[in-house]
């Protein structure tokens, strides 16, 4: 069972470095207008593909050992931990194919979309430390991070709204903003279960 159980920390690892890369390469695309939706979704296809691997691990531990405590805490929150991780690569990915479908955007103020970038990014990176160090209190950092990029959607949908002829620029960054902000959320659910491993507490935002 210990050797299981590392294996799943381990996998989960190489899930956090490669999902951290994936967003990282996306925003950098975003910045200089190169392209690397293929080289993303290589990359979103290996992360779905260690998901399904945690997922099995996961079943057989719970199946063939029964574990209590924390050991359970640990097996039930991999599942969900690799889900948010492989969702990091798929937004990536969404982001990279808006970036082929409207082209440049050296002539877009990228204001907006770099600052709420910088903050999921930080997220990512929290939970990521968190949950390799078994954090919970940098973990109960990462949740009123999101109240931040949260608001920073809303606000562009908002001028969106108003704007009776959008342009590509407003359009493109308003679907980039949204995929930040659902990475910004599984961050968030990232770090609420490395509290739930550490001290049983679910849901601790709530």
């Amino acid at each position: 069972m210990d050797i299981a159980l590392q294996r799943l920390a381990d996998l989960l690892l190489e899930m956090s470095s490669n999902s951290e890369k994936s967003v990282s390469r996306a925003m950098l695309c975003y910045t200089t207008g190169e392209s690397a939706s293929e080289e993303i979704r290589k990359a979103s296809d290996e992360l779905r593909s260690q998901e399904e691997e945690v997922s099995e691990i996961s079943i057989e531990l719970i199946a063939r050992f029964q574990p209590v405590a924390s050991d359970l805490r640990f097996i039930k929150s991999a599942m969900e931990i690799a889900y948010g991780f492989s969702r990091f690569g798929r937004y990536a990915l969404d982001i990279a194919e808006v970036l082929e479908i409207f082209g440049s955007q050296a002539e877009c103020d990228h204001a907006t979309v770099e600052a709420t970038a910088k903050a999921t990014q930080e997220m990512i990176r929290m939970s990521i430390n968190a949950f390799a160090n078994r954090d919970a209190e940098l973990a109960k950092k990462v949740g009123p991070l999101d109240d931040y990029i949260d608001e920073k959607y809303r606000s562009h949908v908002a001028s969106i709204v108003r704007d009776p002829n959008p342009n590509k620029c407003q359009i493109s960054a308003m679907l980039i903003l949204r995929y930040l902000e659902r990475i910004a959320d599984h961050s968030s659910s990232i770090a609420d279960a490395v509290i739930y491993i550490e001290t049983g507490e679910k849901n601790p935002r709530k």
